[in-house]
């Protein structure tokens, strides 16, 4: 009986040991796969903000990262156009009605050839115009950005990035985080320069 009893303890004792061994080779998986999915786009902040050579300034302002509203949008056609649709790629967020006025006008032609400016590296970024309004743009204007996704607003995309006939554009990174506003007077060189590093340092998107 004590043979019998000595064999049952030792096995628990031996599958708790494994037991353990496997969670632990599960939180390094899990740590392994944050680390992955985390860490490129933490070093492209980190290299973009706080390792800055003497001289070099940053034309778009950073702002805290904070994901987009999580409720769906609409297209023109007034489908559904997940949240998640927003990810992947370097986003431009320019937040202006559809009547484009000329300010409008400028900061899409901008981002357009700003995403254009990358080159081989053009395909990392995307344009998004928010509409916070259910109106339809010029059918023209439109043509005129091939690539360019329209969606309209609803309240809390609206709550986030206001209502008002000012374009504003944004930058949005891979995971869906907003993490840099542009001035309302736009200057593409300084909008290239700023993207190029981004790109050169993020493996994301």
């Amino acid at each position: 009986m004590e043979a019998l009893a000595k064999t049952v303890t030792e096995a628990r004792e031996g599958g708790s040991m494994k037991a353990d061994r496997v969670r632990r080779k599960g939180r390094w998986t899990l740590g392994a796969l944050v680390a992955v999915c985390v860490l490129p786009v933490a070093a492209s902040y980190f290299a973009f903000y706080v390792w800055q050579p003497e001289g070099r300034m940053n034309f778009g302002t950073l702002v805290t990262p904070s994901p987009l509203p999580a409720t769906p949008l609409t297209d023109l056609d007034g489908q559904p156009v997940e949240a998640q649709a927003l990810r992947g790629t370097w986003r431009y967020l320019v937040v202006a009605p559809a009547a484009c006025d000329d300010a409008c006008q400028q900061a899409l032609y901008l981002t357009r050839q700003v995403r254009t400016a990358q080159a081989d590296e053009a395909e990392r970024v995307a344009r998004t115009w928010l509409l916070p309004d259910a109106a339809l743009p010029d059918a023209a204007l439109l043509a005129s950005h091939p690539g360019l996704q329209v969606v309209v607003a609803d309240d809390a995309w609206r709550d986030r990035f206001g209502a008002d006939a000012l374009p504003r554009v944004w930058l949005v990174d891979p995971a869906g985080n907003v993490m840099m506003r542009y001035p309302d007077t736009l200057d593409a060189k300084r909008m290239i320069k700023d993207l190029a590093r981004l790109l050169k340092y993020s493996q994301q998107g």
